[in-house]
């Protein structure tokens, strides 16, 4: 568990690729067996990641520096709020790219599951 100091223990953060390679991926059932704040590595895509996220409430302000965050919505909504840009209202099936050094945060109005797709090594709380 990686847990951030400012965030206290309520993420539930496991960066090791759990499938990998050539193996199948049930998403829907992976999001259904975790409560919020979770957040998984599922596999590795050359030199990003993809992640299961299953969120409810708000995350933290935090932005990463070197990298891009891409969020789609698997169900319920996602609400992303960028600093001095307004915020964006993601529902399913819907994706959203956060570009590298603007501070975001993440909402989630109620149970929601996204997948995140980042560069590798990125810390999933902020720089």
């Amino acid at each position: 568990m990686v847990a951030d100091v400012n965030a206290g223990d309520r993420y539930d953060i496991h960066l090791d690729d759990k499938f990998g390679h050539l193996a199948l991926i049930d998403v829907a059932r992976e999001a259904g067996a975790h409560e919020p704040w979770f957040n998984q590595t599922l596999t590795s895509v050359n030199d990003a990641v993809v992640r299961l996220g299953v969120i409810e409430g708000d995350f933290h302000w935090h932005h990463h520096d070197d990298t891009d965050e891409f969020f789609l919505v698997l169900e319920g909504q996602l609400l992303i709020d960028l600093e001095g840009r307004g915020t964006v209202a993601l529902d399913p099936h819907q994706g959203f790219t956060v570009p590298r050094g603007v501070e975001h945060r993440t909402r989630a109005p109620a149970r929601t599951s996204i997948l995140m797709v980042e560069a590798a090594g990125v810390t999933p709380t902020g720089d």
